[in-house]
């Protein structure tokens, strides 16, 4: 009888202790990453043709960041500066390369020199939550060096520095590498996560860290075919039509829906932060980002403003926040989150963790350097500048509710208002001098003070009537 009435004694004592590690333990992490998707691409964001039910649940549960920006308008850049922390001067990327896209007698400088990968002595994401004793994967695409275990993780699925998985590469066998073997015809999106499940049961009992970048959205735009035919069938909106790419994000919807599950069912969620975002805008020609202007590639608000979501089930409350904040300040908040010590001089961004808690925070300058150029995807969709390029060569800084973009080819600067204007469609610098020197004073200092690069070298092979030419050309056929 003693040893009965023991049993369950001994059960309770090792339930409330197992209880007790868990709650001491630090928290799991889960980034997700999603590749080109839109501000606006998402059921909570207001959409009535894409369909998100899982990422809108998580919306309602966490907090809610409507002017969340990525660190630059494409995909290379924006992923070195979230897991570095660090601004595009420091890592040396700032495109995917080359940076002398576009028709080069159309390029009036010659662009800065870009990096293809970050530095080897990169002390990135992984390697801060490597040093605090997690597990670390990264799964999926990586896009910044070869291999992300030379960067302190453990685990790496498809992460090499291919950008996107290349012609019918979504569909078994795939071109990204290294996966593990799967049947033909399976989907790539949902073999990730499937690998990323797995880490998470194989880890349960450890603190993780799950960065999860899809390469969906990414073109070429594939889908399953019963996809495609249920958004074939709907009622589009305008500047949002595309079956395909409804499909893809209804599956990736479906696949975060299938990891947040597995992670409830372990008894993870309340030890688990969750953060769900976008590397840049999504591409204008294939989605409309309206009210924002234009899409990846540009620095205009489509180009680089993302969704963002925080969640960590009974820690935060859910909340809508209007402060601007950056990928960039990931690290730091997370560096903050885990209870991370090392002084880190390198991080360039701040700690958003009062706003997660409910508390308000002044918001920071943010800057933008892109010293390069970026041909047109699209001249009549784009909704850039200049019809022959989203991007040409200068910088960006937000400040408050105003933004000064200015350009090193011709001296241009264009200043809007986002709180009234955030279509940035009325330049403000005649009426607003004061204003555009104080922006434009902010952005030299902080050129200076991170020896950002500015191109003044002409281009030989610019001619000014060849781009007087292009330029009309395309406009005619707008």
């Amino acid at each position: 009888m003693r040893q009965i009435l023991f049993i369950p004694f001994l059960l309770i004592l090792f339930s409330c202790s197992q209880k007790e590690q868990i709650e001491e333990r630090k928290p799991n992490v889960i980034l997700i990453n999603v590749d080109d998707l839109g501000w606006s691409d998402l059921g909570y964001m207001g959409s009535n043709y894409y369909e998100t039910p899982n990422i809108d649940s998580l919306s309602k549960e966490g907090v809610v960041f409507f002017q969340a920006y990525a660190g630059a308008s494409n995909c290379a850049p924006s992923r070195a500066t979230m897991l570095t922390g660090t601004n595009t001067p420091a890592h040396g990327i700032y495109t995917v390369s080359p940076a002398d896209r576009g028709n080069p007698k159309t390029r009036r400088i010659v662009p800065s020199h870009n990096e293809n990968s970050i530095k080897p002595n990169s002390y990135t994401l992984g390697n801060l939550f490597k040093d605090q004793g997690y597990v670390t994967a990264s799964v999926g695409k990586w896009h910044v060096s070869e291999n992300p275990k030379d960067f302190g993780f453990d685990v790496n699925v498809a992460g090499s520095h291919r950008g996107n998985p290349g012609k019918d590469g979504y569909f078994s066998p795939f071109n990204v590498s290294p996966v593990d073997s799967v049947g033909d015809g399976e989907f790539l999106t949902d073999v990730l996560t499937s690998a990323a499940i797995d880490f998470v049961e194989k880890n349960q009992e450890k603190p993780f860290f799950l960065y999860l970048p899809f390469y969906t959205v990414h073109t070429p735009l594939m889908a399953k075919e019963e996809d495609i035919a249920r958004f074939a069938a709907k009622t589009p909106e305008p500047g949002r039509s595309n079956a395909t790419y409804a499909a893809m994000i209804y599956n990736m919807d479906q696949n975060v829906g299938r990891l947040l599950s597995k992670v409830s069912d372990l008894g993870l969620a309340e030890n688990t932060i969750i953060i769900f975002t976008s590397d840049n805008g999504g591409i204008r020609a294939v989605s409309y980002q309206d009210p924002l202007r234009a899409g990846k590639g540009s620095y205009y608000e489509g180009g680089i403003r993302v969704p963002m979501i925080v969640s960590w089930a009974g820690k935060f409350t859910h909340g809508e926040v209007q402060t601007p904040v950056s990928q960039m300040d990931f690290f730091p908040t997370l560096k903050e989150l885990i209870g991370a010590e090392k002084p880190l001089d390198q991080l360039e961004g701040e700690s958003f963790l009062p706003l997660l808690k409910g508390e308000k925070m002044e918001p920071n300058d943010l800057y933008w350097h892109f010293p390069i150029y970026l041909e047109a995807y699209n001249p009549k969709e784009d909704g850039s500048r200049d019809p022959l390029f989203r991007t040409r060569p200068g910088s960006v800084i937000r400040s408050g509710d105003w933004k000064l973009h200015q350009y090193f080819e011709d001296g241009g600067l264009k200043l809007y208002n986002l709180k009234d204007d955030v279509s940035e469609t009325n330049n403000l610098v005649e009426s607003n001098p004061e204003k555009a020197a104080e922006l434009l004073g902010k952005l030299n200092q902080w050129r200076e003070r991170h020896q950002a690069p500015v191109p003044t070298e002409k281009n030989p092979e610019f001619d000014s009537l060849f781009e007087k030419t292009q330029i009309e050309k395309v406009t005619k056929d707008q």
